[in-house]
């Protein structure tokens, strides 16, 4: 299937309705019988929620939604054909249509055989008795939801940590220390383990911190808040009084993984009599730490790229749980880059094994921009020669994919690195 025949998703559209009503019919004739009449079906995409899978102008799938009190349903999901990823992107765009209204559930009825039954289950829904009546408790319920769009904070995709391909020794790091204690405390209080309450990420910049920030947010279904230090600076309160003000914000949720990116900024080494405005700031978070640690359900996740300038206190035990380095991507890692970026109707011509070997030292950030200039090239290459056609000879291949490797600037030194795993050394806490 070439690139630009992938399914895309979107809102419902009337003229959509015959689609729809194609789909229905296609799950009733396989035995898939639906819930919900079809009558029932077309009420709710004119007056409820309703989204749909396009490819080649066509309806090839649908999530249509009600909500009854402080419940949701699905009152009809089918997909034809198509990969899992589209199945997801419609159960994710449809909740997201549906959260404002501060649901408690969102459930569906589906016949016992299925055949998307293990794409719900994998999407967050639970099996209910032998009926396989599934349903899913939303991460954000009711008042909670003015409070998390206050704080610009979200409910991340929920196969996002399935997405952060290769790296496995940081994943199954983040998932043995962190997901596993605060998603199972009856199991971690079995073994003696204490769910951590803050982490430090450090590394190089552009290695993937806040990604793998929101991954664990994804993996617990918990909502992201990031705190902004440079957002809160113009504060009335001022950027110590707008620390306190967030954190008592978020300790209103019942759930969160709060997200600090360049820390350093605001926890750098104190030094200097009279003290500093930076000091006070510090001193704040410092205090803000400690408190945030009382509470349960919460996980505080730092992140710097001069781990060596923060604050000595701010590394002490009691503090940060653990100090996890977060390295340059590995060869898994960088071969799961190079295929998100690559056309899927081209890489099975390119030399894989190559472009992995030859970004070696390179971030995600790194490879991206060389994949996308390669791609770009080889577009105004073709728009040049007027022969954008169906011509496979235009499209990017191994050497145009070196070409931009050649002209992309790594963003982390050889000094950088060297420092990176001196730290990991005399710093890291595992």
């Amino acid at each position: 299937m070439n690139a630009v025949d992938r399914a895309h998703v979107r809102d419902f559209h009337q003229e959509d309705l015959e689609g729809i009503i194609r789909l229905w019919e296609d799950a009733h004739s396989t035995g898939d019988t639906p819930a919900y009449s079809m009558a029932e079906v077309i009420a709710s995409c004119s007056q409820d929620y309703a989204v749909v899978a396009i490819r080649d102008d066509q309806v090839v799938g649908a999530a249509v939604g009600r909500a009854a009190h402080a419940q949701g349903w699905v009152v009809f999901f089918r997909l034809s054909d198509e990969p899992e990823r589209v199945g997801v992107e419609l159960l994710d765009e449809l909740e997201r249509k549906m959260s404002p209204l501060g649901l408690a559930k969102l459930s569906i009825l589906v016949s016992s055989d299925g055949p998307r039954l293990d794409l719900l289950v994998r999407n967050g829904f639970e099996p209910r008795r032998s009926l396989r009546y599934l349903e899913r408790i939303l991460p954000v319920q009711g008042r909670e939801l003015d409070l998390l769009k206050e704080l610009g904070g979200r409910v991340m995709p929920r196969n996002l940590w399935d997405t952060v391909a290769g790296m496995h020794d940081e994943k199954r790091l983040l998932e043995e220390r962190l997901v596993t204690p605060l998603a199972q405390p009856g199991l971690a209080e079995r073994f003696g383990v204490v769910p951590p309450r803050a982490v430090m990420l450090f590394g190089p910049p552009g290695t993937g911190k806040t990604t793998f920030a929101k991954a664990v947010a994804s993996r617990l279904d918990w909502p992201f808040v990031e705190v902004s230090p440079a957002r809160l600076a113009d504060s009335a309160a001022g950027l110590a009084g707008a620390l306190r003000q967030t954190f008592d914000s978020i300790g209103q949720l019942e759930h969160a993984v709060v997200f600090i990116d360049e820390v350093e900024e605001i926890a750098a080494t104190r030094r200097g009599d009279p003290p500093s405005a930076t000091q006070g700031v510090t001193n704040e978070l410092l205090k803000l730490v400690a408190e945030f640690r009382d509470r349960e359900g919460r996980l505080l996740v730092c992140a710097t790229n001069f781990v060596r300038s923060l604050d000595a206190a701010f590394l002490r035990h009691g503090r940060f749980d653990y100090v996890v380095p977060i390295g340059l991507p590995d060869p898994a890692a960088r071969s799961a880059i190079w295929q998100r970026y690559i056309p899927p109707h081209v890489v099975g011509d390119v030399d894989l094994e190559t472009l992995v070997r030859s970004s070696e030292g390179l971030t995600p950030a790194d490879i991206e921009y060389a994949a996308r200039r390669a791609s770009q090239d080889a577009l105004a290459r073709a728009l040049e020669r007027g022969d954008t056609a169906e011509d496979d000879s235009r499209l990017p291949g191994t050497k145009q994919y070196l070409r931009a490797l050649n002209a992309t600037r790594a963003t982390v030194s050889e000094d950088d690195a060297r420092e990176f795993l001196e730290d990991i050394a005399t710093i890291a806490r595992l």
